[in-house]
């Protein structure tokens, strides 16, 4: 966060009541000690997940840390990190975030990220954190980019370049929410592209990609199959909420 950004937020947490993004209850801080310590206990990592997709584990997967679909068919992308599930308690705040325009439930969002998950992540080493991108007209209608406005929030204590500009994305007039897991990775096909203007420094180089919501996993794999088409050699997800086990009617 900018220096400047830092002195008016000191400002307005002294000045101005906050409200908990979870349950609303009024106080200093982004989470009441309820939800904070509710968040810490049920987050995602205190859980057994797949390694490389993020799901949880049955109990016979446990032991090799990999779901059956990634033994199957294994992903483009090298591992995942989420926070938590879908379902779960940060659900309505990033809702506010992407459907009613509240950026301020960007900082709410990423100030539990960086609480919870900077130990499990500490230790990556990333040459850039990328959002998934947005068309440019989804762009347009939406104003922003969720992925991004949580992205580059992010506390990387490893020296990380933030780009939101790497990644393109074309236009897409069919909704993906209520498609089921095939007709998702159908329609995700050749959705991406690198711009070329950074190609050449994608050569061997670890991603990370940023996205708000994981649930089938088709996108993130279509950007890591394209990163990869480009000289990429590791690709890394980082993901706010997790879908569970995929259902055919999301």
């Amino acid at each position: 966060m900018h220096p400047l950004e830092n002195f008016f937020q000191a400002i307005y947490s002294h000045a101005l009541p906050s409200a908990c993004i979870v349950c609303g209850t009024f106080q200093q801080h982004i989470f009441c000690t309820r939800c904070a310590t509710l968040l810490a206990t049920e987050q995602l990592s205190n859980y057994e997940c797949c390694r490389q997709c993020g799901l949880t584990l049955l109990a016979n997967e446990i032991a090799e840390q990999r779901c059956l679909s990634c033994k199957s068919n294994s992903p483009y992308f090298d591992q995942s990190y989420c926070l938590d599930r879908y379902d779960g308690m940060l659900q309505p705040a990033l809702h506010q975030l992407k459907y009613q325009g509240r950026l301020a439930c960007a900082h709410g969002l990423i100030s539990a990220w960086n609480q919870l998950m900077t130990e499990s992540v500490q230790n990556i080493q990333a040459d850039y954190l990328l959002p998934v991108p947005l068309s440019q007209e989804k762009l347009c209608v939406r104003g922003f980019n969720q992925s991004w406005e949580l992205a580059r929030r992010i506390h990387c204590i490893n020296p990380i370049h933030k780009n939101p500009h790497i990644l393109l994305r074309q236009h897409h007039t069919q909704a993906q929410a209520k498609e089921n897991r095939a007709n998702r990775y159908r329609a995700i096909q050749n959705m991406f592209t690198v711009n070329p203007k950074y190609k050449a420094q994608l050569e061997s180089a670890t991603i990370i990609v940023f996205d708000d919501v994981m649930t089938s996993g088709a996108t993130l794999n279509e950007i890591a199959r394209v990163l990869k088409d480009n000289g990429v050699s590791r690709v890394i997800n980082w993901v706010l909420l997790r879908t569970l086990r995929p259902i055919h009617s999301i």
